[in-house]
């Protein structure tokens, strides 16, 4: 079972619940059992600035970012993640721009909370070791 932390400011209404089932989700899918800590913040585009720029370098904003806690985060083992019963493994942190959620729903025609969803489960891939091309 993992322990989902959600952080998101009050201007940002998100479903909680839902990205909590999303990341339970994800993880059953691909394996991964264990006790478990995610964390999410659904940020505004100008921290998202800040991160994207203090962590890849890049300039301006952007829909997502993950921050694996360590480097053996995303190394499945065949039958899932191997953890101690004594202690969590802290996956890391996944960071959305809820700006960026909204645009993107907007021009794909779709709810954002299904933008939210997807964006979730593309920064929970990446901390898993799913990385896309």
């Amino acid at each position: 079972m993992a322990k989902v932390l959600i952080h998101a400011d009050s201007k940002f209404p998100v479903n909680r619940r839902r990205i909590r089932r999303t990341i339970e989700r994800v993880l059953t899918e691909k394996g991964a059992i264990g006790n478990m800590v995610v964390s999410v913040a659904v940020v505004g585009d100008r921290k998202m600035s800040l991160l994207n720029k203090h962590y890849t370098g890049s300039i301006g904003t952007t829909d997502v970012l993950s921050f694996p806690y360590t480097e053996d985060t995303g190394k499945l083992t065949p039958k899932g993640f191997i953890t101690p019963k004594t202690e969590a493994l802290q996956l890391g942190d996944i960071v959305v721009s809820y700006p960026q959620a909204i645009k993107q729903a907007i021009k794909e025609n779709k709810l954002v909370d299904d933008k939210i969803d997807f964006l979730v489960e593309h920064g929970l891939n990446h901390l898993l070791g799913i990385h896309h091309d």
